[in-house]
């Protein structure tokens, strides 16, 4: 019997990699479309590269993920200017998204999107219970840096490169960062993050965030040597500095943090993720939207 295989996908970070990529230099008149006058640019990547992750990794379940609206995220609540300095999206992006979801659905491919949570958060709820109740492996595909928290044993991240695609595991990143993937969100807390308007802590960049962690464990580690004064010397010149944004550091850590407790997510029904391929099916969808994709056959 096939080990069971989790795969979880963030839409929006395949979807508009694939439209960037496909749109770099072109105006939305000559981005592809079909008959109907439909963009298909993002699309013809996003189903590609799905088909090739269920047929390469033997995958048994699946799910995309799929984001709010910026402002409704929960993380809005107590930061107001979360994700503020982001661009709107193109409106042919906003389209293919409308179309993909439906073509999704035809295939019989579970979405899920949990107001106010992010796709992160659903993705960090979903592959932590996977990991608890069943013995096979979650494959989360994102390039999405934040999502390394929640790697473990069974908790793999395949992450796209210019060589090729990663599977990125657990131990890859201990042996990277020297530290556990969960403390990446201390890194994260003191680094900051522009893309997502999280603001760290000024003045704390990536040559002293690792090493702050690797040597206190966490966020609070550090400001709890700070009050003992017992600091070490080789950190001198942050102190003021980690004091100074102390408050920006711990809100930084709540923003980073992904939400694996959601309560529409608590109890969930794996079986309702499962998906065997049914070529005939996949076949006339894609074909009803004008989309080239190349299925792969199964060798008996």
């Amino acid at each position: 019997m096939t080990q069971p295989t989790l795969l979880l996908i963030d839409g929006f970070n395949l979807l508009s990699r694939g439209y960037f990529a496909t749109s770099y230099g072109r105006s939305d008149d000559q981005l592809s479309k079909n008959s109907d006058g439909l963009y298909t640019n993002a699309l013809r990547v996003f189903f590609q590269k799905l088909m090739n992750l269920i047929h390469e990794h033997d995958v048994t379940h699946a799910a995309v993920a799929w984001d709010v609206k910026r402002e409704d995220s929960v993380r809005r609540q107590y930061a107001p200017t979360y994700k503020e300095t982001r661009n709107d999206l193109p409106a042919p992006l906003i389209e293919q998204y409308e179309t993909c979801t439906r073509i999704l659905e035809d295939m019989g491919i579970l979405q899920v999107t949990v107001p106010p949570y992010e796709a992160d958060d659903a993705i960090g709820a979903l592959s932590c219970q996977w990991s608890k109740r069943n013995d096979g492996r979650c494959l989360i595909y994102s390039n999405d840096r934040d999502l390394l928290q929640l790697l473990d044993e069974r908790t793999t991240q395949i992450i796209a490169s210019k060589k090729g695609e990663i599977l990125y595991t657990h131990t890859h990143f201990e042996e990277e960062y020297g530290i556990t993937p969960t403390q990446w969100i201390d890194v994260k807390a003191l680094l900051g993050d522009k893309s997502d308007n999280i603001p760290g802590c000024p003045g704390v960049g990536e040559k002293s965030a690792l090493p702050l962690i690797q040597q206190y464990g966490s966020v609070e580690g550090v400001y709890n040597q700070l009050e003992t004064g017992e600091f070490d010397p080789a950190y001198k010149r942050y102190q003021k500095k980690l004091i100074a944004g102390r408050e920006s550091a711990i809100l930084s850590k709540k923003l980073a943090t992904i939400i694996c407790e959601i309560p529409d997510l608590e109890d969930t029904d794996f079986t309702t993720y499962t998906f065997e391929m049914d070529h005939e099916r996949v076949e006339s969808v894609f074909q009803s939207v004008e989309l080239k994709i190349k299925l792969h056959t199964t060798l008996l």
